[in-house]
């Protein structure tokens, strides 16, 4: 029998009535791993008292506390990696070794934050009188909920959760409900750090869960990862709440006439791969330049070579399920439509026979897409490599900034002056040049740019740190 799942509540785990569960599935196996239950109106209003309460000390605590707090938890969080890795894979689908990756990068966004916010400094305003001096400092801003996506379950909560504590802030986290486990056990390892009981609660759940926390008036900033229709309706809600969003992208990954061949299909396929596509930066759409196209798509059969298929607690697996059925069915729907439009399927296609879940889809590779199709248009989330073509540099560019998503692009070029022109003129947040669009590192700002669908505020560093805090200004008259 499963059993029902505690919720973290303001520094403790507690049984709340359940009223309403909803089950977690294992994509691996298809086990019932647990019943979550439905936070109520008053657990969560319970959980924001806790965390004002709390904040109301926190908030004084001195960064150099905090910093220490932050790299207890960092340790702890070192200490039983391969549980949290293996509760995320069973619970997500990821192979176990991107799992330990997750792990470890949570660890990180402990220690970085611990320390970037050491280096979060004010500045000194020459003033007009010669009487006054004046400066500015950062404080925290209160108390934030995240609402975060099962796709990366434990680490993208943690990249709010950690920089709320370096900065002196409270936060409610509201992780899925598909992929709870992983985040609800790390509740155990912030109260052996020594977090403050209320400081942080971490309550899974669905969009009701969402809306009723980004609506709460105890709730002063919004931290949100997720598709761009869910951020959309958060936007709506939450009134006038500061907020870092970071949603859905459709970045390309565009390969020049000049390009590496063998390395652009290898990063390309890696970002179509990696976490089973279930990415926000996977190689969503590549577009190559037509004189390279055939040798470039021989190129991505051989490296597709590289996609294993299987269990993924087999270390040799480097493909595991998706994560949940309405992410398969759109993968379905992206295959079937193109086909219907033209395209063709190189390589998969479809959903792999004889695994314990229908969950499991095959690695592949669609060439002759075209921009009005679905897996062009439309984030496919699934390990879905799409090929477009482009006719030199100014249509390719005019394809690869077709798009409302532009989060992070890459570009393959052996020119310099390429890669600068590319760098600056497409329309994302990020470009990455000669390398996967899936390349990423946590002192990166990461988020999406201006005129898109991707959102505003950055996760990553010092960027994401200072806007989690507000900038304070003194002026002292002498």
């Amino acid at each position: 029998m499963a059993r029902v799942a505690e919720l973290y509540l303001a520094g403790g785990y507690v049984s709340v009535p359940v009223e309403a569960a909803v089950p977690v599935v294992s994509p691996v196996t298809g086990e019932h791993l647990a019943d979550l239950p439905v936070p109520t109106v008053t657990v969560i209003d319970d959980a924001v008292a806790a965390a004002r309460r709390a904040f109301d000390d926190y908030r004084h605590w001195s960064v150099y506390e905090r910093a220490e707090l932050c790299h207890r938890v960092a340790a702890l969080i070192e200490a039983r990696a391969e549980e949290l890795a293996r509760l995320t894979t069973l619970e997500q689908g990821k192979p176990i070794h991107e799992a330990r990756d997750d792990v470890r990068d949570s660890a990180s966004l402990f220690v970085d934050s611990a320390e970037d916010a050491k280096r979060l400094y004010g500045e000194t305003i020459p003033s007009t009188d010669r009487n006054k001096r004046m400066f500015t400092f950062r404080a925290p801003v209160g108390v934030w909920a995240g609402v975060t996506p099962w796709n990366f379950p434990l680490m993208i909560m943690c990249e709010f959760l950690a920089p709320a504590l370096a900065t002196g802030n409270a936060i409610v986290c509201k992780p899925p409900e598909l992929t709870p486990l992983a985040c609800l056990a790390l509740g155990e390892i912030l109260t052996e750090a020594g977090v403050p009981a209320g400081l942080v609660s971490i309550l899974p759940g669905a969009g009701s869960v969402g809306s009723a926390l980004v609506t709460h008036p105890g709730i002063d900033a919004i931290g949100f990862v997720g598709s761009s229709t869910t951020g959309e309706r958060i936007v709506a809600a939450m009134g006038l709440k500061r907020s870092i969003m970071e949603m859905s992208g459709n970045g390309p990954l565009v390969v020049c006439a000049d390009a590496d061949l063998e390395a652009a299909a290898v990063a390309a396929t890696y970002g179509a791969y990696w976490n089973a596509g279930q990415v926000c930066c996977a190689s969503e759409r590549v577009i190559v330049d037509a004189a390279v196209h055939d040798d470039f798509l021989a190129e991505c059969v051989k490296a597709a070579a590289a996609v294993r298929l299987g269990d993924p607690f087999d270390e040799a697996t480097t493909l595991g399920p998706l994560n949940n059925e309405p992410t398969a069915s759109k993968v379905d729907r992206h295959v079937a439509d193109a086909v219907a439009q033209g395209g063709r399927v190189v390589l998969g296609g479809r959903r792999a026979p004889g695994y314990p879940t229908s969950l499991y889809y095959e690695y592949t590779l669609l060439d002759g897409v075209t921009p009005q199709m679905l897996a062009a248009r439309e984030e496919s989330f699934g390990p879905l490599l799409p090929v477009m073509v482009g006719h030199g540099d100014d249509e390719i560019l005019r394809l690869a900034n077709d798009s409302e998503l532009g989060l992070q692009a890459a570009v393959f070029t052996r020119s310099l002056t390429r890669a600068f022109r590319y760098g600056e003129e497409l329309r994302c947040g990020s470009v990455v040049v000669n390398e996967s669009t899936d390349y990423f590192e946590g002192a990166q700002p990461f988020g999406g740019a201006g005129g898109t669908r991707t959102g505003w505020g950055r996760v990553g560093g010092l960027a994401q740190l200072r806007d989690m805090t507000d900038v304070r200004t003194m002026i002292v008259n002498l």
